[in-house]
């Protein structure tokens, strides 16, 4: 059995989902009424492509803005910490960035945000 795809029999052609669209479709099979196996259906979808859409979606990679979220830890060095009434750019801390298996990132306090930005989109890639 031959599939007519752009009138040219056995031709198959790569369909391009946007982002919102995608997102959609996920957030269909995310409530208790619909299952992957539905929704993959509906749209002639396979359910494995529908299924690493859930994960992209899951790690904040299915966002068509740089600002997706991402999951964080907030971890004490130490309980010798007081609060004062001294700015968080007084204290001259640091952010410490972990991309399990990929980088360890070390933000200074008066790092070019812009930079700190840069570096971290480059890893999400």
């Amino acid at each position: 059995m031959a599939e007519l795809v752009d009138g040219v029999e056995g031709r198959c052609v790569r369909r391009s989902w946007p982002m919102s669209e995608k997102r959609r479709i996920v957030e269909l099979t995310l409530g208790r009424k619909s299952s992957v196996a539905e929704v993959s259906r509906a749209y002639g979808l396979n359910s494995n492509q529908l299924f690493k859409w859930r994960r992209a979606y899951e790690r904040g990679e299915l966002s068509e803005s740089s600002t997706a979220l991402i999951p964080v830890r907030v971890s004490s060095i130490g309980d010798d910490t007081q609060e004062t009434e001294e700015t968080p750019a007084s204290r001259g801390g640091a952010i410490h960035i972990e991309f399990p298996g990929r980088a360890v990132i070390s933000v200074e306090s008066g790092a070019d945000p812009s930079l700190v930005r840069w570096i971290l989109e480059s890893l999400r890639k």
